[in-house]
């Protein structure tokens, strides 16, 4: 059986006439009248009878009408607790993030006191998480994405930046190349326990003889602070310390490469109200997330 054609019937036996009906339900006449023909000829039974003083129920008709106008009621009901639900967004939202992404919290803060029925959830990890196995609406990946079964959804592009504390330049000067980098203790990212980091300054790929390799940004940027290393920083751990001319941005001529910020979420999943929301507001606050990862004021 048709709902949308039962849902018209009841609405015909409500008000009286096919005319207010179709105009209760913002359906052209002719296309209520051949639904509700068609209704009649599925359950092989009349259910109105038509004449010039109005639209009347067939016994049939009423027996439908009394059964279906409850079952309606009630889907309406379901259906506006449903909208509501959305509306409010009520629910909990799954995240992965990487570590020390700074700009995303704030994100996240303004986004629950826009939405304050929303709980979060967020796993920070260096890992590619499997977004179905570990159970995340949404991950935030940095690099090119390749994944098929993923839609990726692109938000901004920035770059880190090589710095160096004055008390260290005042040790070792200035580096004028890459290849004097070779000369001066280094700090590399790098994922894996076993695997040597590298840079990518400009053309050049550099392997330096790092004293620390570590996968945390927020370890780099003490040792930086320290005066100890040369190391890459996110702009957005380095910013405040530039301005403040405790770090120096080194070869500025020799660029790291640019890094691309997605969301991702599984293409096979219509995404929920809630996520929907998400990736909404990430997309209204790229102004914001862009001078937050270039590390301006």
């Amino acid at each position: 059986m048709d709902l949308n054609a039962v849902r018209m019937f009841v609405s015909v036996a409500q008000g009286g006439s096919l005319s207010a009906a179709a105009e209760r339900m913002g359906v052209p006449l002719p296309t209520l009248s051949r639904r509700i023909r068609e209704l009649e000829r599925q359950l092989k039974v009349q259910l109105l009878e038509r004449s010039v003083r109005g639209t009347h129920l067939t016994d049939a008709g009423t027996r439908l009408y009394e059964s279906a106008s409850r079952g309606i009621e009630t889907l309406m009901e379901a259906e506006q607790a449903v909208a509501s639900d959305q509306a409010q967004l009520n629910g909990r939202l799954r995240l992965s993030l990487p570590p020390a992404f700074e700009p995303w919290w704030q994100l996240l803060s303004a986004f629950q006191q826009q939405h304050p029925g929303v709980r979060l959830h967020v796993y920070t990890t260096e890992r590619r998480v499997d977004l179905i196995e570990d159970g995340i609406d949404v991950a935030l990946r940095i690099g090119t994405i390749t994944h098929e079964s993923m839609v990726a959804r692109r938000m901004l592009s920035y770059r880190h930046v090589l710095v160096a504390s004055p008390h260290l330049i005042e040790r070792f000067g200035m580096p004028e190349s890459v290849d004097e980098l070779h000369r001066f203790p280094c700090a590399v990212w790098s994922q894996g326990a076993n695997t040597r980091g590298r840079w990518q300054l400009g053309a050049q790929m550099i392997e330096p003889e790092s004293v620390l390799t570590t996968n945390d940004y927020a370890h780099l940027q003490s040792r930086a602070l320290a005066g100890e290393v040369i190391t890459e920083l996110p702009p957005f751990l380095a910013a405040s310390a530039i301005r403040l001319g405790r770090l120096i941005p080194l070869l500025p001529a020799q660029p790291l490469p640019e890094q691309q910020i997605n969301l991702l979420y599984p293409s096979h999943r219509h995404p929920s109200a809630i996520v929907r929301a998400y990736l909404d507001f990430c997309q209204r606050q790229i102004s914001i997330l862009v001078d937050a990862c270039k590390g301006s004021d």
